[in-house]
């Protein structure tokens, strides 16, 4: 498992929240415990206390995408290292759950966090997955929707660098209101043509007169 996977608990956290919509999702501790995915063993660790600890560090996260989305690579690079100092993590090798033809396990590298609550193991494997994301893509491959209101934050994979959006959905959304607009201009501009050759129209019977 390449260690840049961990990136997605990041953009899970974040986008548990859209603030230009006035929405959140991250209101209970079952909610907390569905952040973690797959990793039950970890979630059954969380308690009430972390449904606040877990947005403290969600408002860090964004901010995060944020100074990455405005062009602004240093501010993101020292809002990262500041929760990747704060959430340490351990690397290590593992063979579970992975196994070769002949049984044998398949190595990889793993984050095995040690942490005094939920909200320090979540937090140490989403500060250090988007760490590896950022080093390996750069900071540019972290990016906000464009869709508004949406906002959500997404990781940038593709080969040339031109998502701009969270979802298919946004991008449909985004592309439709876009056409729209063109034509409501291209509508506007005809009538404006039209209005400019009547007028003139008249100018010239008026002046024939």
């Amino acid at each position: 498992m390449e260690l840049a996977y961990y990136s997605d608990y990041a953009v899970r956290l974040v986008n548990s929240e859209e603030p230009a919509r006035g929405k959140d999702s991250l209101t209970s501790v079952d909610a907390v415990r569905g952040l973690f995915g797959v990793n039950q063993s970890a979630a059954r660790r969380a308690t009430d206390a972390d449904v606040t600890r877990f947005r403290s560090v969600r408002a860090r996260l964004r901010a995060v995408f944020e100074a990455a989305d405005s062009g602004d690579e240093t501010l993101a690079v020292d809002l990262l290292n500041s929760l990747l100092l704060e959430f340490p993590v351990s690397p290590q090798i593992s063979g579970h759950d992975y196994r070769d033809d002949d049984g044998r396990p398949l190595w990889h590298m793993h984050l095995a966090d040690h942490p005094s609550n939920a909200t320090a193991g979540y937090a140490a494997i989403a500060a250090m997955g988007l760490a590896f994301h950022l080093t390996a893509y750069g900071v540019d491959r972290l990016g906000l929707c464009e869709a508004a209101p949406c906002r959500n934050a997404y990781l940038d994979t593709s080969t040339n660098r031109s998502r701009r959006y969270c979802s298919d959905r946004c991008a449909t959304r985004a592309n439709v209101a876009a056409y729209r607009a063109r034509k409501r201009l291209e509508a506007d501009r005809s009538e404006s043509t039209g209005r400019a050759a009547e007028s003139a129209q008249r100018a010239s019977a008026k002046s024939e007169r």
